[in-house]
Order: structure tokens, then C-alpha cells, then sequence
């Protein structure tokens, strides 16, 4: 693999990936979810960058997007720090405009400004599913999906989650960090979390994998993974962390293909 992913936007890999969960009613068969995470806005990732990621993801037509946070990078909130919430804005709100979006927070969130980008969200039309639920119907049958807070440094209530779905209901979780699949899955009410937080390493080293994993990031750090009766998925991200570098882990676009059971 090269170090061209950041020079060339075309570096940007879609990754399809179809699952039959046991729960979902037939009017949701086929149902197309696209799943991007970790932008990091500043530093590498920059307007022009973000723009060709969220084309790559009109041009999959899914039926909703699902963003599972940080959104920017670092620590603190500065002038320039702004600009990266305007840049964000200008990208997300026309693309919620023609995609359902809801997102999550990370933990880099809660280290530059939380408020902040619950109110970019919310101005870009992007649902905040911060310990919360919402419903899609079709055909009177229902998907839920489902939002905790970042577990790092948020404030999460998964009991008021759960208290809010049926006992047989379909459900996806979104969670910044995916070693919270543990948690989740012994609850028994989800059938999917989408999580973000690694990066899948950035680096990985073939016959070895990544030397370097975050906390709450290291069981579950890329791909799809079965916890109990739930699947667990993990975006590598669009962006980087400080060191804008990747080695055979290109920056990932998710399109996640649901069935019912036949």
C-alpha cells in the first residue's frame, strides 16, 4: 500500500457490507445504510477533502447516514476551530438535506466543544441521537436507531435507551467507541453497532496488524465482528489523528446492505 490515500481523494474505499439481522421485518429488507466517522476536521482533512467524501457517499444513494463522531480534532476551541464548524456545516447541510442523517459524539468532540457541534448538527439538519431514540416505519413496521453518549467523556444512559425499545424490535446502535459492544450486546435489544474511534490503527503492519490502538478502541478496532447475538462494525474513518499518515488502511466509506431473514 502507498501514502498516496493523502493526495489522492480517490483513496477514499467504499467497504459493502451485507447482513441479515435476525429482527428486521421484511419492508426494511434492503435497507442501505452509509456510515462515515472520524472526520477531524482540520489538519488534513479539510473542506476540499470532506466535500469528495460526502459525493462518494451521495453516490451510493443509502437511505440514511449514520455519523459516529469526532467531528473535529485536538484539544480546545480556537478562531480557526470555527472555521472548521463553518466548513463542516457547508458539507453536512445539503447533505442531510437529501439523506436522513443522525450522528453521535466522539471524544474528541468533548475535547474541543461539545456544544458546538450539537448546535452544527442540529443547524445542518443532522438528528443528534445522543441517548436517544428514533423510529423509521415502513409499511407499519418499525427500525429503531439508537444513540449513546461518547463513553470516554460523556454521559451515558443506555437504560433510558433500551426502556424505549419493544421486546422484539429491531435496533442499531451508534456508539463512538466499539468496545462498548460488550455492554451493548448483553442487553439483547440491538442487533447492530456502528462504531468509529480507531481508525483501524492507521498503520498496519501485514501478518501482525496494528501496533497502535486507542483505549476502548482494542478488541473491536476494524471490520465486522459478531458479540454475542449482535453484530459489531467498525469504520476506519475518513480522517487521521495528529500524524497524518495510513499504511494499508485506507480512510473508509461504510454502505451497510440490512435483509430479514427469508
Amino acid at each position: 500500500m502507498s501514502f498516496g490515500f493523502f493526495t489522492n481523494p480517490n483513496g477514499f474505499k467504499v467497504e459493502t457490507v451485507r447482513l441479515e439481522l435476525a429482527r428486521l421485518p421484511r419492508p426494511f429488507s434492503g435497507f442501505r445504510i452509509a456510515q462515515i466517522s472520524d472526520i477531524h476536521m482540520g489538519g488534513w482533512m479539510n473542506l476540499a477533502r470532506f466535500q469528495h467524501v460526502a459525493d462518494r457517499v451521495l453516490a451510493q444513494e443509502p437511505d440514511v447516514l449514520l455519523l459516529t463522531g469526532d467531528f473535529l480534532i485536538g484539544h480546545g476551541f480556537t478562531e480557526i476551530s470555527k472555521q472548521w464548524i463553518g466548513d463542516l456545516r457547508k458539507v453536512l447541510s445539503p447533505l442531510a438535506a437529501s439523506i436522513p442523517s443522525f450522528a453521535v459524539l466522539g471524544n474528541h468532540d468533548y475535547w474541543t466543544n461539545p456544544e458546538a457541534i450539537r448546535e452544527m448538527l442540529r443547524s445542518s439538519g443532522v438528528t443528534d441521537l445522543t441517548n436517544a431514540v428514533f423510529t423509521l416505519t415502513r409499511e407499519g413496521e418499525s427500525l429503531h436507531l439508537c444513540g449513546v453518549d461518547d463513553i470516554k467523556e460523556g454521559d451515558v444512559r443506555l437504560e433510558e435507551v433500551v426502556a424505549q425499545l419493544g421486546e422484539n424490535s429491531a435496533a442499531i446502535l451508534l456508539v463512538h467507541e466499539p468496545d462498548f459492544a460488550d455492554t451493548s450486546a448483553g442487553t439483547g435489544k440491538f442487533d447492530l453497532q456502528v462504531s468509529g474511534h480507531s481508525h483501524g490503527g492507521q498503520i498496519v503492519i501485514p501478518f501482525y496488524g496494528p501496533p497502535v490502538l486507542p483505549r476502548t478502541g482494542r478488541k473491536y478496532p476494524s471490520g465486522l465482528y459478531k458479540v454475542g447475538d449482535m453484530f459489531q462494525y467498525t469504520n476506519r474513518g475518513v480522517g487521521v489523528d495528529r500524524f497524518p499518515i495510513r499504511f494499508n488502511c485506507p480512510p473508509e466509506i461504510t454502505l451497510l446492505e440490512l435483509r430479514s431473514p427469508e
